[in-house]
């Protein structure tokens, strides 16, 4: 079918507007608008048929008068990102049933294939609009803020994209989860036995890190990606742990680094401190989270009876870059595939003696559990330092000194910048 005779066919539809019109044609040509291409197309048909110019009178059959309310639209969008701070923004829209039905029906019958969806046409202009109005960008690969168009009831619905930021944590209190834990009674609803807060422990570093910064950026909420995470009970010191907070819808989006880690290091001071050093991507989270960083662990050793420290440093000569087998430790097995891993023990010093034990320093490969390292877990990891001396040995303290990021240029164990924090 030629273009002549596909015009004809399409206004023997009914009213169509110019914008339709053109839309039906949209992809055969660059440099027009569509309603600036349909509106030719009529006047060379009338031209051709030596007929006056008539425009669309009425609604249009195929978008009913949606696209002569553009104007409205932009509008509604511009009301809708009053008092958000953005750079850049996309227009979505959500055209109803009905309506996409009714111009897939005319693309079938008259076997149009350079036809424009309606969606496109609504996302293009009224982002056009939106622009000029506001002097942001349109961005369509990473948008401060994604606007979507509800054609069904006339609504405007923001999503604010989220805020990446990369750093490290120390944690220099025991007893705090890395993040937020349910109260396993109520499942988070709240009752007697979490005094209705809905969680498992009342502080994590998630929840300690995210406040100050969430408020300072008037956003719904923080999630942390960390980069491994240290058990409950034990502490995180040294250079840190690298971790990522994601900042949730944040109506505001400068990024102050020294002054929200000024406000989180004041607010959790003496049980979390961080170092903000960069904005980061969301690309960035899956590579921090998969990541297999080496780990180094201060550990206070408790050893029934006494030992000499000739028999503690062989012990510790036999475990010294020892490939480990280990089952699934028996306190975890509840929520982690029960298998057997290997782990290489990369190096291991005794440091010395301490009330209540002997203090020993471990730096092991990624996923090495050193509680069992040390305990054997039942014979379920081997071999372990309690088999080389032959009698039960556990951990009673535990410190992660050093947590290695390779997506750092240096990772020598040292603070990004120094606190006084890090003498904790």
């Amino acid at each position: 079918m030629s273009i002549p005779e596909a015009v004809d066919a399409i206004l023997a539809t009914g009213e169509v507007c110019d914008a339709c019109l053109g839309r039906f044609f949209g992809k055969r040509s660059r440099g027009l608008t569509n309603e600036e291409r349909g509106r030719a197309l009529r006047i060379a048909r009338a031209i051709e048929r030596h007929e006056p110019y008539v425009p669309c009178v009425g609604d249009c059959v195929v978008c009913s008068g949606l696209l002569d309310d553009l104007d409205l639209w932009a509008d509604r969008v511009v009301a809708a990102l009053e008092g958000l701070e953005y750079a850049t923004f996309l227009v979505g829209t959500r055209v109803p049933p009905l309506l996409a039905e009714c111009e897939e029906m005319v693309w079938s019958d008259l076997s149009l294939t350079h036809a424009e969806p309606m969606k496109s046409e609504m996302n293009r202009e009224v982002g056009k609009r939106v622009s000029a109005r506001t002097g942001r960008e349109v961005d369509f690969g990473h948008p401060d803020v994604v606007v979507l168009l509800e054609i069904a009831n006339g609504t405007v619905e923001v999503q604010l994209s989220p805020l990446f930021i990369y750093g490290r944590y120390r944690k220099f209190e025991r007893g705090i989860p890395q993040t937020h834990w349910d109260c396993r009674a109520c499942h988070g609803a709240g009752c007697e036995r979490c005094n209705f807060t809905g969680k498992q422990y009342q502080d994590s570093v998630e929840e300690l890190i995210a406040a100050p910064i969430t408020a300072a950026l008037d956003a719904a909420g923080g999630v942390l990606h960390g980069s491994g995470r240290e058990d409950i009970d034990a502490r995180m010191i040294g250079n840190g742990r690298p971790f990522i907070l994601e900042v949730v819808a944040p109506r505001r989006r400068t990024l102050d680094l020294p002054a929200l880690e000024r406000a989180v290091n004041e607010s959790a001071a003496g049980r979390v401190a961080v170092d903000l050093i960069r904005p980061a991507a969301r690309s960035e989270v899956e590579t921090l989270k998969s990541s297999r960083s080496h780990k180094k662990y201060r550990i206070l050793v408790e050893v029934d009876g006494d030992i000499s420290d000739d028999a503690l440093e062989s012990a510790l000569s036999a475990l010294r870059g020892a490939v480990i087998h280990q089952r699934t430790p028996a306190r975890v097995a509840h929520r982690r595939a029960d298998r057997v891993r290997d782990r290489t023990v990369l190096d291991i010093q005794y440091l010395g003696r301490e009330e209540g034990g002997v203090l020993i320093e471990v730096l092991g490969e990624a996923g090495l559990y050193i509680k069992e390292l040390v305990s054997g877990d039942g014979g379920r990891t081997r071999p372990s330092l309690a088999d080389e001396i032959g009698r039960p040995a556990r951990v009673t303290r535990l410190d992660v000194v050093l947590v290695q990021d390779p997506t750092e240029e240096e990772d020598d164990g040292t603070p990004q910048r120094s606190t006084k924090e890090d003498t904790v």
